[in-house]
């Protein structure tokens, strides 16, 4: 909608109960997680960490369109230490 032109307007009204049934909750991004990390624990995570500790946990992730097409790629995992800040993040985030 716009307010380019206000002489065409709607006018919603949501009752209490039907507030009550919205889900409001989001999950958090990336950015998020990586500064909910960087403060609590002093530790950097890149995003295919967090999408590794996500997938563990079968959180649903969108489809990763920047997929290298080489053979035999190396792809790091996660050490120990930053599942574990990471994990907590989604736990503070309501995400597990």
């Amino acid at each position: 909608m716009s307010k380019l032109n206000n002489e065409h307007h709607l006018d919603i009204e949501i009752g209490k109960n039907e507030l009550s049934e919205i889900d409001f909750s989001k999950d958090a991004i990336y950015g998020e997680i990586k500064k909910f990390v960087i403060d609590k624990y002093g530790l950097k995570v890149s995003s295919l960490y967090i999408a590794q500790v996500k997938r563990k946990y079968g959180l649903i992730e969108r489809e990763n369109y920047s997929i290298n097409k080489k053979e035999n790629q190396r792809v790091p995992n996660c050490p120990e230490e930053k599942e574990k800040a990471i994990e907590n993040a989604l736990e503070y985030f309501g995400m597990i």
